[in-house]
């Protein structure tokens, strides 16, 4: 539909699949914990209810965001704002200083069900921006787009997947180590450097007078490595609470999101 094509199955294919993995795992993980806390002042059935538009919401907007990543591909200057958005998004959570489940709760209190349901639907949008861009920003320059666009594809069916298969996993490691969501959205922001930079690179093919520099790929993944392993490091240094709560905590949250499946598969997504 795409025009998909497969890349060749290099060392480099594997470090951008493998920090996809990574990257989408978290994001996925972030997202299913919001998904639960921004229903909790929904009473019974409604949260179900509410969840399970959530999670339809997921699914499409994900769908959405390879049709707008085949467009980022393609044009350079459509790059540019994924670039500035990746940077935003590093630095706002650097800022912020408040935990991700803190805001959730903080934004859904007081609201009805619709407005509870489209303000799950305006972070699903926000988390499949993020992830798809993320893949986008990982693809080579010189890549050609179909391959590319694979790559992202791949990406984005490891990110649905991993809501469930694997949610417990990402929830039970964020909830134990909180300060992993740091190093995930520290990887992000260097991913946003390498972004910019190309954009730059190809804005300077059409106006010679744009400076750029070309960022070799050893520095790139060199860094990525170094953020990866000294960011585990720190993180894993104070955890937040034991393995035992921290995969009830996760297995809440997973359990929740399977009962919403459940109704939805039998006709029963309003819990009756």
């Amino acid at each position: 539909m795409f025009g998909l094509q497969m890349p060749p199955i290099t060392p480099e294919f594997w470090a951008i699949l493998g920090t996809l993995i990574l990257l989408e795992g978290l994001l996925s993980a972030d997202n299913a914990l919001v998904l639960a806390v921004m229903v909790r002042h929904l009473k019974g059935d409604l949260q179900r209810k509410a969840l399970a538009y959530g999670i339809g919401g997921a699914v499409v907007l994900r769908i959405l965001g390879v049709l707008l990543a085949s467009y980022i591909l393609e044009y350079w200057w459509l790059r540019a704002f994924g670039a500035a958005y990746l940077a935003y998004l590093a630095i706002s959570h650097f800022l912020k200083h408040r935990t991700t489940e803190d805001e959730a709760d903080e934004k859904s209190k007081g609201r009805g069900f619709w407005a509870t349901v489209v303000l799950l639907n305006l972070t699903d949008l926000a988390f499949s921006v993020d992830s798809i861009l993320a893949g986008v920003a990982l693809i080579p320059r010189g890549m050609p787009r179909e391959q590319g666009l694979t790559i992202v594809v791949i990406g984005g069916i490891i990110g649905l997947i991993l809501m469930r298969i694997a949610a417990t996993v990402f929830l039970k490691l964020l909830n134990k180590y909180p300060a992993f969501d740091h190093v995930a959205y520290a990887l992000v922001g260097w991913i946003a450097v390498k972004l910019g930079l190309e954009t730059l690179e190809a804005a300077h093919e059409i106006f010679p007078a744009v400076p750029y520099w070309h960022m070799p790929t050893p520095i790139f993944w060199g860094v990525m490595a170094a953020i990866g392993i000294i960011g585990s490091f720190l993180a894993t240094r104070t955890p937040a609470m034991s393995d035992e709560a921290a995969e009830a905590k996760a297995d809440a949250v997973v359990h929740e999101i399977d009962e919403t499946v459940a109704d939805a598969s039998d006709g029963r997504i309003d819990g009756r």
